[in-house]
């Protein structure tokens, strides 16, 4: 843990809370950043770990199988263009 200690930039708490923002921007960075009370270090401040959502296998699939075509559809756009035989020009 002393050489973690070391190898961090260390400040004390006052000027920590009055740079909390940029302390916070720079640990998220990957620095690190230990917080020291009376010249003892009582904190460490560390950015997380980037974690990438992961979505489902069936994102943006038809599940259920059902697809449904208003009886209408061909009074807004020809039938023809959305079988891809036309174009919209």
């Amino acid at each position: 843990m002393a050489d973690t200690e070391a190898m961090a930039k260390s400040i004390n708490l006052y000027e920590a809370k009055t740079y909390l923002s940029d302390l916070v921007e720079r640990a998220a960075r990957g620095e690190e950043i230990v917080i020291a009370k009376a010249g003892k270090p009582m904190a460490r401040l560390v950015g997380l770990p980037k974690v990438r959502v992961k979505r489902s296998s069936a994102f943006g699939r038809n599940l259920m199988g059902v697809t449904y075509v208003a009886p209408d559809v061909e009074k807004d756009i020809p039938l023809g263009v959305l079988l891809g035989r036309k174009s919209i020009r």
